[in-house]
């Protein structure tokens, strides 16, 4: 397998699958392809690829099926294809788990540069060595290493970024992070969403955060930090 690692390309769409492969290949990245969901499920548990590259709108099974049904067990980069500039389509794709995305039409230099910064984004967030201790505010404590957080004997089921969102404010516990902060901390200097998504996933934190005296407390017009009712 070449060093820069294997994708798969899901689309419905046969010339798109083409050109990608065809760039990302130049690039040194061994690419394997799926014309629909199903395909796409199937070959994510036979090949193993480092990241996939998502097409959302497709017929019969979407690329928001395919991202729900893989995060389900998988953590593998996904980046979105979408048709439409539409920020709804790109915070539900992010909501599932994707890692980024690119609209269609797109230029496909931009996409192996998309590729190679999200890989390069997840390589850094698998630590070569074990997590030194637990960071822990208030009931609140959280496992890097382990990927697991729980409120006193509760475990919290996360999303991917939602751990990885909680995970940064934990560790800044009190100090106000702003957004463009957070998306660099969680999402990578090269993510090119929108400071949308972070409001998005903090809703999400939120809910399960609930009752549990941990908050994520908006600092209007400069971003979130996390407290528990004594340091409020």
């Amino acid at each position: 397998m070449p060093a820069s690692g294997k994708v798969l390309i899901v689309d419905d769409d046969a010339a798109i699958r083409e050109l990608a492969s065809l760039y990302l290949q130049k690039d040194g990245f061994d690419v394997i392809v799926a014309a629909d969901g199903p395909a796409a499920i199937e070959r994510i548990a036979a090949e193993r690829p480092n990241l996939v590259v998502l097409d959302l709108m497709m017929p019969g099974m979407s690329g928001y099926d395919v991202c729900r049904q893989v995060r389900a067990d998988s953590n593998v980069p996904i980046v979105m294809l979408t048709a439409r500039d539409d920020d709804v389509d790109k915070i539900v794709g992010l909501e599932l788990g994707a890692d980024d995305y690119l609209t269609k039409p797109f230029n496909p230099r931009e996409l192996v540069a998309r590729v190679k910064a999200v890989l390069r984004r997840s390589d850094a967030a698998t630590p070569a060595t074990p997590a030194a201790g637990v960071v822990r505010v208030g009931a609140l404590a959280i496992d890097k290493q382990r990927r697991e957080a729980h409120i006193g004997d509760r475990e919290l089921s996360l999303r991917t970024k939602e751990f990885d969102l909680l995970a940064a404010l934990a560790e800044n516990a009190g100090i106000v992070l702003t957004r463009e902060q957070l998306l660099d901390r969680v999402w990578g200097y090269s993510f090119y969403g929108e400071t949308r998504t972070v409001d998005v996933h903090v809703q999400h934190i939120r809910a399960k955060l609930a009752d549990s005296g941990i908050a994520v407390v908006t600092v209007r017009g400069v971003g979130y930090k996390l407290a528990h009712d004594r340091a409020r």
